[in-house]
């Protein structure tokens, strides 16, 4: 095995959120009047939400906070589950336990939400530990890094494993360089090859079993 801890991201690498997070983010923002199309919505994928309403719209802390409570009335009720599973992730993730791989997610997702999609999923049972953002955004201020050292503390706390981080976008990537941590970037979610490159992903892999057979050592 090339890694012993594997912390993988949720939205874009384990599932595809695509329509059930676009159509929160419409509904959030049709509140203040902005009507966008749901393919405009999809670079919002993966960042945390109070970033996405505040850096592409202007909001004040305020509206903010507005937004955000909007995009999780429709999100909790009905976008949740307007997401699927990524085809063959069940597959790697069984051989990877087998094979004594710890498995963990990290996710700027609220952990309350990233453990019923898992639940829904038929997922959790291959995670040791779910580690996400609470409700008020206060643990993604500072980007994924916290969150993946705070994954460490609690799975790696001699620093003996080796540990990847496993994302679609660049808040994977460079949460992990921040860690001291490889990465690997995955194509089938909402990131580009350009985007990681220039993250410095220590990996880019466009398959679920390219992927697996990076972590295990097998491919170059």
């Amino acid at each position: 095995m090339r890694y012993n801890l594997c912390l993988f991201d949720l939205d874009g690498t384990l599932t595809d959120p695509k329509l059930g997070l676009t159509r929160s983010f419409q509904y959030a923002l049709s509140a203040f009047g902005i009507h966008e199309e749901l393919e405009r919505l999809i670079k919002f994928i993966g960042p945390p939400l109070r970033k996405s309403f505040k850096g592409d719209y202007g909001f004040s802390d305020e509206d903010t906070e507005k937004a955000v409570a909007k995009h999780r009335e429709y999100f909790s009720v009905t976008g949740l589950y307007e997401n699927a599973i990524i085809p063959g992730i069940s597959e790697i993730l069984k051989k990877l336990k087998n094979n004594g791989c710890i498995l963990a997610v990290v996710t700027n997702k609220p952990a309350y939400y990233a453990n019923k999609i898992l639940k829904h999923f038929n997922l959790d049972g291959y995670f040791t530990l779910v580690c996400g953002d609470d409700m008020d955004g206060n643990l993604t201020i500072n980007g994924k890094c916290d969150l993946i050292n705070t994954a460490r503390d609690k799975l790696d706390p001699e620093r003996n494993l080796s540990v990847v981080m496993i994302g679609d976008r660049q808040d994977d990537v460079i949460g992990a360089l921040n860690a001291e941590i490889d990465s690997v970037g995955v194509l089938w979610g909402y990131g580009t090859v350009e985007e990681l490159e220039a993250a410095n992903a220590t990996k880019i892999v466009y398959t679920v079993n390219e992927l697996y057979l990076w972590l295990i050592g097998e491919a170059q």
